[in-house]
């Protein structure tokens, strides 16, 4: 079993009366990504900010390796790379001289400040543009280079904050790229996102905050076995859906929540057997469907259920 490197215990923020991170404990351990998954205002920048020693908490403590992270300067805290949501570039310095200023800041240079820019710069696919300015760059390549900067003084624990937020597809499965690299190389990483599908394809295990509380701190296996639906259908159909219909539907065995939009059915089943029969009662109420398809439940059915479907601000 691998060993815990980063330990959180009963973090707790305030801001006037509303509590923001209430009792949120969990473990990162060596090698392991963590997706940190949660709706707006749930408390993730918080807690993000506390494991990083940008923030004092008004109760529990961060551990990394071992040592206390804590505001000012620390040891624990070199071992923490933070890559923010918002862009901590200087555009009008070229790619290697922002990498440069960051690592001054760790006290690297000579030979090994070469060496380190050469190497980050090739993991994020931007060593041909080492010399070009960021103002010059893609949304996708600053996020690179954001990262780029994070990895300098090597730490052991990445922790990213919506680093995807605005790239066009091909640089996000570049970052992924990256990112898995990261990991193969053993490192650990945080990655907190609004977008599922970045979370499951990327997390070995995933820790669901809302309203300050750690509601989940699983596998994706283990999260999904907390829905009773295991599989989904969706059908499009030629005609809308009449309720007659979707009661009939809800009424099949093995069969979860239906839902009914513009002509599209989507039906969550206790497994993808249990598709066959809802196909079945379609045709026999003389439905056609356009076009079906089955698939396994998504972290976002999972989340939802957990969170709830309110829009939040």
């Amino acid at each position: 079993m691998a060993s815990v490197l980063l330990k959180v215990s009963n973090l707790t923020k305030s801001y006037g009366a509303r509590r923001a991170v209430d009792d949120v404990s969990f473990q990162v351990q060596a090698g392991q990504t963590v997706g940190l998954i949660g709706p707006n205002g749930a408390g993730k920048s918080s807690t993000v900010s506390m494991i990083c020693g940008l923030l004092r908490p008004d109760a529990g403590s961060v551990e990394l390796d071992g040592e206390a992270v804590s505001q000012g300067l620390s040891a624990a805290k070199r071992k923490i790379g933070f890559v923010p949501q918002d862009l901590a570039l200087y555009d009008d310095l070229p790619a290697r001289e922002n990498l440069k200023l960051f690592a001054a800041l760790y006290g690297i240079r000579g030979v090994d400040l070469k060496q380190r820019c050469d190497q980050v710069l090739a993991l994020v696919n931007l060593a041909d543009r080492a010399g070009d300015k960021p103002a010059t760059f893609s949304g996708g390549m600053k996020r690179r280079l954001n990262i780029a900067a994070a990895l300098m003084h090597d730490p052991q624990l990445l922790i990213l904050d919506e680093p995807t937020v605005g790239v066009d597809p091909q640089s996000r499965n570049a970052i992924f790229d990256t990112l898995e690299q990261l990991k193969a190389m053993g490192r650990s990483l945080i990655y907190t996102s609004h977008y599922m599908e970045e979370v499951e394809r990327l997390a070995d295990h995933i820790v669901i905050i809302d309203h300050g509380k750690v509601l989940a701190d699983e596998s994706p296996a283990a999260l999904h076995k907390r829905l009773p639906a295991q599989a989904a259908l969706r059908v499009e159909l030629a005609d809308p859906a009449h309720t007659a219909l979707l009661d009939g539907i809800r009424a099949l065995p093995g069969v979860g929540t239906v839902s009914s939009e513009i002509g599209v059915l989507d039906i969550l089943l206790a497994s993808s057997q249990d598709a066959l029969p809802v196909m079945g009662y379609l045709e026999r109420q003389g439905c056609r469907p356009l076009h079906f398809a089955t698939a396994r439940t998504k972290l976002e059915d999972i989340f939802l259920n957990l969170t709830g479907r309110s829009l939040r601000d």
